[in-house]
Formats: structure tokens, C-alpha cells, sequence
């Protein structure tokens, strides 16, 4: 398909050489939430009209679900027909904004040129890393290596930014899927909320975009002109056909959760029943999120993910004393792992705001029903002694 190479070795042919930063809108599935960026390369004396994409994963990849989560997914670049592309994103009501870059035509060749290198059979794989090596961060690197310069951009972009962390920047896009956001929150940890540069930022494309915008090109000489020479949307955002957010939010189950039961724990205590199977639903599901939380801060490569303090909430041995606890709870007898468990669940609830990671809101009312759950326990065994 990719014919590039002969269409721009010439320079009589880069007269209409055209190439531009691509920027689309977010979809309705996790992993377009954020958006996608792309380059297009267009030359109308050669009919030449390809979108290059680091976007490309597939899903057949052996074992691509525990790769991704070990943050061992290799994307692709890949090169598609102008046309093909934007149909794309039609089909899905997605936006798609196109910026001119303003290159001499040294700087487009050597654009093209880095592009059609990248897509070598040896080249194209990268290992993705979705905060700092993503389809948004790579066409921006290779733009700005095709400067003949450098690109100043309007704002200080290398110092880290209070109140910018990569933890906020995910809940801005992820507004509409609550249960999405809740679960990503849950596997980041305390990296996630340290300050974070604007250009650490632009893995987010419309930021890229944003930023792109105002950005200057300096020449070797120090003369600037704007990176961007012209913007047009090529399609609009349809959302007619989305969705509604759903009213059922990870917060407002979890607080029924924790009324009902707070009710039946009241219900238990005065008539001096244990309740056993509720604590085998509840620190059962708390044990294997433990577990998925903790084999992420042990193995995964992915970036702020470790040290995740919500493993005192959720750890592995509510599901690995699971046994043992039981034993205790249906004999009405004391036991020791409660006792414990409600003195950690306790410390973390008083000293919430202190430690070094902010946790979303609906761990509150789950790490309650823990709480509540145990004390249950300490209550029946003092009565019955």
C-alpha cells in the first residue's frame, strides 16, 4: 500500500506536499475516551493521501488482556487512506479537527521522510505506554523532530504544575462512564497524583491540540512564525445516537450497599445472628479486588500504579483468611483478624485526607460496610462472652 518513499524523493514533487495533525473525538468505549491524534500527509501532485496512526492494537493479540494489564501491549504504527480514516470516525459520531502545520517544505520532507522510516517492518512496533509514549505523544515528537529549530510553545511546558496530575486529567474525560472511571481510580496509586508538567499533559490529544495551537516555530535563525497555519473541522461531534449517563453510579450503589447492610448488621447484633454468609460476599469480593490491586502494583509496568495505598482497604488476605474468619464469625467467637481489620479500617478512614494519594469518594461508604461488618463481629462475641 505505502508508496510514499518514491512519491516524496523528489523535490519538485513536495511543491504540493501538505501535512497536518489530526485530532479526534472521544468514543463511547474505554479506550477511546480520551481521543486520538494522527498525521495526515497529503500531496495532490501525487495523489498521495495517507493518515499515519499509532493508534494500532489488536485485540487477537495471544494474551492480550493479561498483557495490557502488565503494561506489556505493543501498538503499531499503521497507514490508512485519508478517506478510510475520516469515514472512521464518522461512522462512530466522533470529531475530527485538522491543524495545517506550517513546515517549509525542507521540514515536510523530513516529516514524511521520519514518518515512512517509523513505518519499516523493523520500526513500526512500540511498546505502549499510555501516559508517556501513547498515539498522542509520538506524532507530536515527530513533528517537532522535523522542525528545523524548535517548537516554543506559549506556556512554560517542563515544570510540573500544581493541581495538574495525571489522576485529574483522566477524571476530565472520563465524566460520562462512571464505572470506568471508578475502575481506573481504584489501580492508580499515589504517582498518579503527583504534579505533573503541561507537556507530560499532551498524552491527552486534545491538549496536544490545544497546545499546538499557539505554538511557535523557531527557525536556526530565531525567526518564529505559528506552528499551526490553519484549522478546519472535517467532522463534527454526533452524540444524538450516546447513551445516557447511567443514574445507577458507583456511589450511589455503594451508599445503598452500606445501608442495607448497616440495617441487617443492626438486625444481626439484636438477635445475636452472625450473618456469616454477608461477610463471606463481602470480604470475598474485597480480597479479589485486593488481589487484581496488588498483582498490578507487583508486576504491571504500567506508570503510577505502585504504591497504591488502598491495599489497606483491599488486600488478598481478606480473601486468604477467608476460612478462618468465617470459623470464628459462626461460632459468635472473637476474632482476631476482625478486630484487627476494623482498627486499619478505621486509622484509614480518620486519616484519609493525610495520606498521599487521593482515593475516590466511593471507597468511603465500601470501606464503611468493612468497618461495620467487623465490628459486628467484636460486638456478637463480647455478648456472648
Amino acid at each position: 500500500m505505502l508508496t510514499c518513499l518514491a512519491a516524496f524523493s523528489m523535490k519538485a514533487q513536495t511543491d504540493s506536499l501538505t501535512v497536518s495533525l489530526l485530532t479526534c473525538g472521544p468514543g463511547q468505549e474505554v479506550y477511546n475516551l480520551f481521543g486520538h491524534s494522527a498525521i495526515r500527509v497529503k500531496n495532490e501532485a501525487t495523489g498521495v493521501d495517507y493518515v499515519f496512526n499509532y493508534g494500532i492494537f489488536s485485540f487477537n493479540t495471544p494474551n492480550f488482556v493479561l498483557r495490557f494489564t502488565l503494561g506489556q501491549t505493543d501498538y503499531q504504527l499503521g497507514v490508512q487512506y485519508y478517506d478510510d480514516f475520516v469515514y472512521n470516525y464518522e461512522l462512530q459520531g466522533r470529531f475530527v479537527h485538522e491543524q495545517l502545520l506550517n513546515l517549509n517544505t525542507e521540514e515536510k520532507l523530513k516529516l514524511a521522510m521520519l514518518l515512512e522510516d517509523n513505518y519499516l517492518p523493523e520500526n513500526r512496533m512500540y511498546r505502549y505506554n499510555y501516559f508517556y509514549d501513547n498515539c498522542s505523544t509520538r506524532p507530536r515528537d515527530m513533528i517537532e523532530k522535523a522542525v528545523n529549530g524548535k517548537v516554543v510553545y506559549q506556556e512554560e511546558m517542563d515544570t510540573p504544575i500544581e493541581g495538574l496530575t495525571y489522576r485529574g486529567l483522566v477524571h476530565d474525560y472520563t465524566k460520562r462512564k462512571a464505572w470506568s472511571r471508578f475502575g481506573i481510580d481504584l489501580l492508580l496509586g499515589s504517582e498518579a497524583d503527583k504534579p505533573i508538567s503541561r507537556r507530560a499533559s499532551m498524552f491527552i490529544p486534545f491538549l496536544l491540540e490545544q497546545y499546538f495551537s499557539t505554538a511557535q516555530k523557531a527557525d536556526l535563525q530565531q525567526r518564529s512564525s505559528g506552528l499551526i497555519s490553519e484549522t478546519q473541522t472535517i467532522i463534527e461531534q454526533d452524540e444524538s445516537d450516546w447513551p445516557s449517563p447511567t443514574p445507577f453510579t458507583p456511589l450511589r450503589v455503594f451508599l445503598l450497599l452500606f445501608i442495607i447492610v448497616a440495617a441487617l448488621t443492626i438486625w444481626g447484633i439484636r438477635h445475636q445472628k452472625s450473618l456469616w454468609g454477608l461477610d463471606l460476599l463481602l470480604f470475598a469480593a474485597a480480597g479479589i479486588a485486593g488481589c487484581i490491586i496488588a498483582f498490578m502494583v507487583a508486576f504491571s509496568e504500567h506508570p503510577a500504579v505502585s504504591p497504591n495505598y488502598l491495599l489497606f482497604v483491599f488486600h488478598p488476605l481478606h480473601l486468604l483468611c477467608l476460612p478462618w474468619i468465617l470459623k470464628k464469625v459462626k461460632k459468635l467467637q472473637r476474632s482476631r483478624y476482625m478486630v484487627l481489620n476494623a482498627v486499619i479500617l478505621t486509622l484509614f478512614i480518620i486519616f484519609w485526607v493525610l495520606i498521599p494519594q487521593k482515593f475516590p469518594i466511593e471507597v468511603l461508604p465500601l470501606a464503611s460496610v468493612l468497618l461495620v461488618r467487623s465490628i459486628s463481629n467484636i460486638i456478637l462475641s463480647y455478648r456472648k462472652a
